[in-house]
């Protein structure tokens, strides 16, 4: 592991003018940020050592370094899923290659079911907590001491601070601003009325199928880290509809401006 990660940092080191301090993971229909960053390079991730293809649609699949807000990045146009078959380690690999370029916070979006009947469509929730359902742990095995502890500590994984700056904003900016638990479930299919009654009860706001692996390589790496979800459906007792792919990549688009607002002006504070 950490000669393919030393190998990937340095392919890329050597292409860069400035290495990035925050990167940023963008989910489903939310790859529109891009357009915001000065380029310096963009890759397809069958150009980069090391990395996966992603399969699904809405995730480009590009890896963009460049200036956000006078701010050096480094942007994942689309991730790897689990439910795409590969390991947990390869979802994952990314983040443990951003963190060898320098980076020191991570920005995690995705596009997620809405379980709390506060939600709608549109609806942007920073990300207080999650609840893990996958059916296998990113640190699973042995663990190499130099990427970090044996067992990290969980607690505020989506740091307090950036959350707090998040809601300063939103409410500067007259944005609607939800703040509750993601559940991280395998997929690929979407919920069933029964499970998303079952994981309402366990306390989540949102269910999604990725976010919860990266975050914890996130944490177990050092790193700094905010989530933003972008209720795309609403999974509700009497309120279960029928939802595509389609359909959720349209929501997230839509939602996306405001989403790209709130991690621009925390990346540039």
């Amino acid at each position: 592991m950490l000669r393919n990660i030393e190998l990937t940092a340095n392919f890329l080191t050597a292409k860069l003018y400035n290495k990035p301090t925050s990167g940023i993971i963008l989910g489903s229909g939310l790859g529109g940020l891009v357009e915001e960053i000065d380029v310096e390079l963009s890759l397809p991730y069958s150009e980069v050592p090391g990395f996966s293809v992603s399969t699904v649609a809405g995730h480009s699949g590009r890896l963009i370094f460049g200036q956000l807000n006078g701010r050096p990045v480094v942007a994942m146009q689309g991730r790897f899923h689990y439910y795409e078959g590969w390991s947990m380690q390869e979802v994952t690999f990314p983040v443990r290659v951003m963190k060898a370029l320098g980076v020191v916070r991570l920005f995690v979006s995705n596009a997620a079911g809405g379980l709390n009947p506060a939600y709608r469509p549109g609806t942007l929730m920073a990300i207080a907590d999650h609840i893990n359902l996958f059916p296998e742990h990113p640190l699973r095995g042995k663990n190499d001491d130099a990427l970090g502890p044996r067992f990290p500590d969980m607690n505020d994984a989506y740091d307090p601070a950036l959350r707090l700056s998040a809601h300063r904003i939103a409410k500067a900016r007259n944005i609607e601003l939800q703040e509750g638990v993601y559940a991280g479930m395998q997929g690929p299919a979407f919920e069933t009325p029964a499970e998303c009654r079952m994981l309402r009860m366990l306390g989540a706001d949102a269910v999604g199928m990725s976010t919860v692996p990266e975050v914890i390589v996130a944490r177990h790496s050092g790193l700094r880290v905010f989530g933003i979800s972008v209720i795309t459906n609403i999974n509700v007792s009497g309120s279960h509809n029928d939802v595509s792919h389609h359909e959720v990549q349209q929501a997230a688009a839509k939602a996306q401006p405001v989403m790209s607002l709130i991690i621009r002006e925390l990346i540039a504070e």
